[in-house]
């Protein structure tokens, strides 16, 4: 089931849903955006296109996890991205107030049009839904339409870590950001 959050530009439509199952349709377009966004560079984790086999199974069990939860982005009604919110784990008492942000992603045919932003904004707004007062996220140093969109949202930059990944057969350094979302928060 999806809840949807829409808006649009430039004659497209787009729409963000929190996703608690597929259906095949779907989840073959967000293989195939997650593969054309790894292909173009983006920071999910992987740097190599992977086989939808493996792509099914790692976001069936992304739904399986109860501390993540897994946003899909549409364009014009296809899922060309995703991005999930990403709650400490039960016995992180001193961090239970912090939320990330993480594998945040567009397809390179469906950047653009404000999708990211979207998503983003809808990440927080379920972080703070939940309590969480700080959501914090990371980047790749060579993702920077990521990192202009996060600035320009207000995250604030407090490190770098120089060996944060390993790309294009070099080690790139990532970018660590939080926001403050709202005062007090979980406790």
């Amino acid at each position: 089931m999806a809840e949807p959050d829409s808006g649009g530009a430039e004659g497209h439509s787009h729409s963000v849903e929190r996703v608690s199952e597929f259906d095949a349709d779907d989840l073959g377009a967000l293989c195939d955006a997650t593969n054309a966004a790894i292909i173009d560079g983006g920071g999910f984790g992987w740097v190599h296109p992977q086989m939808r086999t493996s792509l099914e199974s790692y976001f069936y069990g992304v739904l399986l996890v109860p501390e993540r939860v897994l946003f899909i982005g549409r364009l014009d009604g296809i899922v060309v991205g995703s991005v999930q919110l990403v709650r400490p784990a039960r016995n992180n008492e001193a961090q239970a107030f912090a939320a990330r942000l993480e594998h945040s992603f567009i397809a390179p045919y469906a950047r653009g049009h404000g999708l990211a932003r979207t998503m983003t904004l809808r990440v927080e707004d379920a972080a703070r839904g939940l309590g969480y007062h700080v959501l914090n996220l990371d980047v790749r140093e060579t993702q920077e339409a990521a990192i202009a969109l996060y600035e320009s949202m207000g995250y604030i930059r407090w490190g770098v870590h120089p060996c944060y990944a390993r790309a294009a057969g070099r080690t790139v350094s990532g970018i660590h950001y939080y926001k403050v979302l709202q005062a007090g928060g979980r406790i």
